[in-house]
């Protein structure tokens, strides 16, 4: 699990790593890691909309040193028509995230705390939009592991 989890993690960087990310644990389908001074939970989708022109991932990081803790996020599978809604789906609940064109977030701490609640109690989760094609974007998580990989995360970055 946790090789097929690197890539995405590559993914998430945004400046160039000097190490390897520090493996925190891996939690069924969620892995936790330290990367220099921010901390993530994050996983692959276990469906992925055909045709990816990425590899998407979910992922919940923290950053003390920028003030941001439980901060959602989430990459697509394909870039986003300009202008289409980006839909969470945890079981029953719906959340819509501001987007750019190929990532997506809640549009704010509060949002980012119910969206961490439903994936702590859920059991799947859907991102949805449309492609610049038209064509439906669906990538489908699994959220077995994620209330631990996202506590591992949060107790490695208090510290």
């Amino acid at each position: 699990m946790l090789r097929a989890l690197f890539p995405a993690l590559l993914l998430l960087a945004a400046a160039p790593a000097t190490a390897a990310p520090e493996s925190l644990g891996v939690f069924s389908l969620w892995g936790a890691f330290r990367d220099g001074g921010r901390c993530y939970a994050i996983a692959e989708p276990a469906q992925v909309s055909r045709d990816a022109d990425q590899r998407p991932f979910a992922a919940v990081g923290y950053w003390p040193a920028r003030g941001r803790a439980g901060q959602v996020h989430f990459r697509l599978s394909r870039e986003k028509r300009p202008g289409s809604a980006v839909l969470l789906r945890i079981d029953g609940r719906s959340f819509q995230l501001l987007a750019g064109p190929r990532d997506a977030w809640a549009p704010d701490p509060r949002a980012d705390a119910e969206i961490q609640a439903a994936m702590r109690m859920g059991l799947d989760m859907t991102v949805e939009t449309r492609s610049t094609r038209g064509a439906l974007v669906r990538d489908q998580y699994g959220l077995r592991g994620a209330a631990t990989a996202i506590d591992a995360a949060a107790v490695a970055c208090a510290r």
